[in-house]
């Protein structure tokens, strides 16, 4: 038996609580490594990206926009939800990063896998260093609404130990980001 086999545990049912455009929740039954029953509540997510665009100078494109679920105005690198879960991620990441702040980029490195809730959800972001950028006209979606700055890698570097940017998707994904450019 092999460790996952171990700690895994297995699903008996599985009853739809909540569909809706983006989330979908589950109430699920499920036998634990021990034999005895629990209960799961699930969040279902399409999947999304983030993007991590860094300037031929060291600056990220970052945005600054307001979020519903926290009543504030955050500090945020792009990202986005998948259009399906069949969508290629990395067409899905240009997409964004064109869409929401005009730039596209000729070089692209996948930076992983992240999951921002694995307690009770399956969104899983798919973390994205995009460098040799070209400035565009961005494509913002009808209900879409937010500033973009540039900032040096090394600043936000600094505003993530300090705990002035709170997104979990952007601190990772900025960290990773300059370690893989050598900036950290």
């Amino acid at each position: 038996m092999n460790e996952y086999e171990s700690l895994a545990e297995k699903r008996i049912k599985s009853e739809t609580k909540f569909h809706g455009d983006i989330l979908h929740i589950v109430k699920d039954e499920v036998t634990l490594p021990n034999g005895n029953q629990a209960t799961r509540e699930v969040v279902r997510h399409i999947g999304a990206v983030c993007v991590v665009p860094v300037t031929d100078d060291g600056k990220v494109v970052m945005e600054r926009q307001f979020r519903y679920p926290i009543d504030s105005v955050i500090s945020e690198i792009p990202a986005g939800k998948l259009d399906s879960k069949d969508e290629d991620r990395l067409e899905a990441a240009k997409r964004e990063l064109r869409e929401e702040t005009g730039y596209s980029a000729n070089k692209w490195v996948d930076m992983g896998i992240y999951y921002p809730a694995a307690a009770y959800s399956d969104e899983k972001i798919t973390m994205y260093l995009a460098t040799g950028l070209t400035k565009g006209t961005r494509q913002l979606d009808e209900d879409e609404f937010l500033n973009v700055e540039l900032i040096p890698i090394e600043s936000l570097v600094d505003d993530i130990m300090e705990g002035r940017i709170a997104d979990g998707k952007t601190q990772v994904a900025i960290l990773k980001a300059a370690k893989l450019l050598g900036r950290i």
